[in-house]
């Protein structure tokens, strides 16, 4: 693929495969039984792959919703032109009530003395989209009694400027194979519901997990999360997912500069990599302020088909690779993506980390431009610093 550079002035990029994205959430929706609805889940700009374009390409494949964690998260996704439905699943402020009425914006509640507040805030003739969220287990935010429950869906109901349209539960341990506090979780929701004097249009609890092995008549809607990005839940949950999943983004850059260093010269910051013979290092301009952290030293990529390994420390801006020979300036490296027969998997990356898929898209800076894939060409490049 030839890549245009004209918005971007550094050689290091994500690209995104919408292409991936659609082909997942196609996945899922052939698996949900009619009349359930599909929430796509493009908080924290979208797991890292792009509000906007995650947000378009979701609703094309198919998605009823969308779902993010903060309002201003919403209002970015209206500015930019989406219309479509979006629930906010964190808590907003009460003060934000009209603007969320204003802009169709769905918003979580779990208080009455919030819906007080809230209704004081709306203007006349305004209605606020709630959803109730409860608490059956992960300690968060959410109503943990049906005592407190029935007086949110009283005030709901009483009050003209609130429309009850959903409620709904999270779930802690959905991607662990044993299915103990999943079931436990459940049945706490489900005798929650019990004390409702009726159910709102959406009644939602399976989180991409849950969606990938559950199905129960419960719930009428999903929420797509890291599936939707090609991502397992969990790594014990990769052999049991149902379908392919498509990982959607890979991190590129190119060689800025390579030398050939002697025995005893070292490389970076504190000299913790000194060279045993004559060898050859490349560098390249990624660093731990785009979230390539240092606790990658030693992580490798590829180039040319070849897995090498980054030596010395990694800076805030550039790291060092050790080559096997000579390679021009301007030679693409992979740290996420395929190259050639070799594949360096965002789970791979986790594990090196010690930590979680989810973490490593999210820590991928907005000072890494955004390339896009559709069609299997490139379509758009978003440049986030620019903006």
């Amino acid at each position: 693929m030839g890549l245009e550079t004209k918005l971007f002035h550094r050689d290091t990029w994500a690209e995104v495969n919408l292409d991936h994205i659609h082909e997942n959430i196609s996945s899922m929706k052939t698996r949900l039984q009619t009349g359930v609805s599909l929430f796509a889940v493009v908080k924290a700009n979208a797991y890292g792959h792009g509000d906007y374009e995650v947000a378009k390409t979701a609703l094309e494949a198919g998605a009823d919703f969308l779902s993010v964690a903060f309002m201003d998260e919403a209002l970015a996704l209206r500015k930019k032109g989406i219309t479509a439905p979006i629930l906010v699943l964190g808590i907003s402020r009460p003060e934000s009530a009209a603007i969320a009425a204003e802009q169709g914006i769905s918003v979580t509640a779990f208080d009455d003395a919030w819906l007080d507040s809230a209704k004081a805030q709306l203007k006349p003739g305004q209605v606020l989209q709630v959803h109730i969220k409860v608490d059956s287990g992960m300690g968060r935010i959410g109503i943990r009694d049906k005592n407190k429950l029935m007086k949110v869906e009283s005030s709901l109901e009483k009050e003209a400027c609130f429309n009850f349209q959903g409620i709904f539960t999270h779930f802690a341990t959905a991607d662990e194979l044993n299915t103990d506090f999943y079931e436990k979780q459940l049945a706490v929701f489900k005798g929650m519901l019990t004390a409702l004097t009726s159910l709102p249009e959406f009644v939602h609890a399976a989180n991409s997990a849950a969606s990938l092995r559950f199905a129960d008549p419960v719930w009428n809607a999903v929420r797509m999360g890291i599936s939707m990005y090609g991502l397992s839940p969990s790594m014990e949950m990769k052999p049991i997912v149902p379908f392919p999943l498509q990982q959607a983004i890979s991190l590129k850059t190119k060689l800025v500069a390579v030398k050939q260093l002697v025995k005893g010269e070292s490389v970076s910051y504190g000299a913790t990599y000194t060279a045993q013979g004559n060898e050859w290092i490349g560098t390249l301009p990624i660093g731990y302020a785009d979230g390539w952290i240092r606790k990658l030293q030693g992580q490798e990529v590829l180039i040319d088909g070849m897995r090498v390994p980054i030596v010395g420390r990694i800076c805030m801006d550039q790291c060092m690779i050790k080559l096997p020979r000579s390679f021009p300036v301007g030679t693409e490296v992979t740290l996420i993506g395929a190259d050639g027969l070799e594949t360096i998997s965002i789970d791979e990356i986790a594990a090196k980390l010690e930590t979680i898929n989810y973490e490593v898209t999210c820590m991928i800076g907005a000072r890494v431009p955004r390339v896009y894939i559709k069609d299997n060409q490139q379509k758009h490049i978003r440049n986030y610093i620019l903006e």
